[in-house]
């Protein structure tokens, strides 16, 4: 004998799901800079250096110095020379007083004789040393005043772009449960 079954047929539910990306697109500028800059100044003088040569003492050592000083000297040696000049005439007269004691006096004096008289001597000393020199440097003034550099910086936000994407989730097939009962004879 057949036992009657009961059949039963199982679909299951079928999820689907459609999804597409997101789209981000994201830029970041570049930040902008300003800069400026101060010049540094920079000043600087001078005067002139200054170089002082006195040769005074040289044109006097030569006898040609400035004819007040020259002049001066003279007036002060002149008593001085007033008696050596009477001492050489007292000296020339006993020389002509001794023209009996032979000898001839008078041609002696005549080579003795000179122009020149050395005893006034009105120059000042000679020496390797008598220019006097003197410098005086010059003088600089530096001034300066820094320069600066001023820089402002701004910082540019983020540009963003956000394109959503799409999400669709539907059943593409129902859960369904098929049950066929068996063929029941009836006669019986």
């Amino acid at each position: 004998m057949q036992i009657p079954s009961i059949q039963m047929h199982l679909q299951h539910a079928v999820l689907s799901i459609d999804a597409d990306i997101g789209k981000q697109q994201i830029e970041q500028p570049r930040p902008t800079v300003d800069i400026e800059q101060a010049k540094s100044q920079l000043q600087m003088s001078t005067t002139r250096g200054r170089l002082d040569i006195n040769q005074d003492r040289v044109w006097d050592a030569l006898g040609l110095g400035n004819n007040l000083e020259t002049m001066s000297k003279i007036y002060s040696m002149a008593s001085d020379i007033a008696l050596q000049g009477i001492a050489r005439i007292v000296q020339k007269g006993d020389q002509m007083a001794s023209i009996h004691l032979g000898g001839n006096p008078i041609a002696e004096m005549a080579r003795e004789w000179q122009r020149t008289f050395p005893e006034f001597d009105f120059r000042g000393p000679a020496s390797f040393d008598n220019i006097d020199m003197n410098y005086t440097p010059a003088e600089l003034s530096i001034e300066t005043s820094p320069g600066k550099v001023n820089i402002n910086v701004q910082v540019n936000k983020p540009i963003l772009e956000y394109e959503r994407g799409k999400l669709d989730i539907y059943m593409s097939q129902y859960p369904k449960v098929e049950i066929t009962p068996p063929q029941i004879d009836q006669l019986l």
